[in-house]
């Protein structure tokens, strides 16, 4: 057997290639004057990025013997809503930068009138992937699908920690503040990947409680971990701008809780999550090994 190291960079190469030939299939660029968005779209959602949320989509599916391309397909479509929200965040009304997964940003590479306009593309190719019934037969799984991945993005999810982000760059956040913006930002999505693979699972709701527990304490060391390569980690891995949130002068887990103390929370989550899956064997195998990975990472 392999290490887990070799194991999950396995796991991440398949998905990312299960993905970006899903996102081929369903970005064909036509021949007329819509070429350009098509390629804004490809160029936004293809070759880069962790897939860490279409990876926890099929890691949960795999839990429950759910037919791969179904937890492919489910997959992209979160992570489309992902990628909507780089190329929105990128943008200068946002976030201003110009690299994103190591290539210029949509606006950068075309213009911000097709970046924003790929970005409600994205959008809208979510919900149109959840909708179709080759995701899955079932009406009533693809609607629970759709409010699942609906609520985490909007204003209860992604959009409204986008807010509360722009928000802290004239406002002074304490911990509590920061976490609840980054369990929103960050969080929501990560929680509706897992989420939505144990609904493909046809798990009852009361039946997630042990889910919903891992996804909210990798969700938040995410994002600690993400703070702390923000101060040590190394722009040419990363393929993005670092230290920008010091220099914009908002409130991290680093600013807030200091270097060390935000590593020893970060591993504490971690082993928190792992421990959220004692009830499962090794079927769940892979979803500790993401966890890990979680803490891990260099990009």
């Amino acid at each position: 057997m392999g290490s887990p190291t070799a194991s999950i960079n396995q796991a991440i190469a398949e998905v990312a290639a299960d993905v970006d030939a899903m996102f081929g299939a369903l970005l064909v660029v036509p021949t007329d004057a819509r070429a350009r968005l098509f390629e804004a779209m490809r160029h936004a959602a293809m070759g880069g990025g962790k897939r860490l949320r279409p990876l926890l989509v099929i890691a949960t599916a795999g839990i429950f013997n759910v037919a791969r391309i179904q937890a492919v397909r489910t997959g992209t479509a979160v992570e489309a809503i992902h990628v909507y929200s780089l190329v929105h965040d990128d943008l200068p009304c946002m976030d201003d930068d110009d690299m994103r997964r190591g290539k210029p940003t949509v606006h950068k590479a075309f213009d911000e009138s097709t970046a924003v306009l790929a970005g409600d593309s994205l959008h809208a190719l979510a919900f149109e992937i959840l909708s179709d019934p080759e995701t899955h037969p079932d009406p009533f799984v693809r609607g629970d699908l759709i409010a699942t991945l609906a609520k985490a993005s909007g204003p209860d999810g992604m959009a409204g920690g986008q807010m509360m982000d722009l928000e802290a760059e004239k406002s002074s956040f304490d911990l509590p503040t920061v976490t609840r913006l980054q369990a929103l930002k960050t969080g929501a999505l990560i929680a509706a990947s897992v989420e939505m693979g144990a609904i493909l699972g046809h798990v009852p709701p009361e039946g997630r409680v042990h889910l919903r527990g891992y996804a909210r304490d990798i969700g938040l060391a995410f994002q600690i971990v993400d703070d702390i390569m923000d101060v040590e980690g190394d722009e040419a891995l990363a393929g993005k701008a670092l230290h920008k949130d010091a220099d914009a002068g908002k409130a991290t887990f680093v600013s807030l809780m200091g270097l060390e103390r935000a590593k020893q929370q970060a591993e504490m989550l971690v082993e928190q999550s792992v421990n959220h899956l004692t009830n499962y064997g090794r079927e769940a195998d892979l979803l500790r090994a993401i966890a890990r990975y979680v803490l891990k990472r260099d990009r």
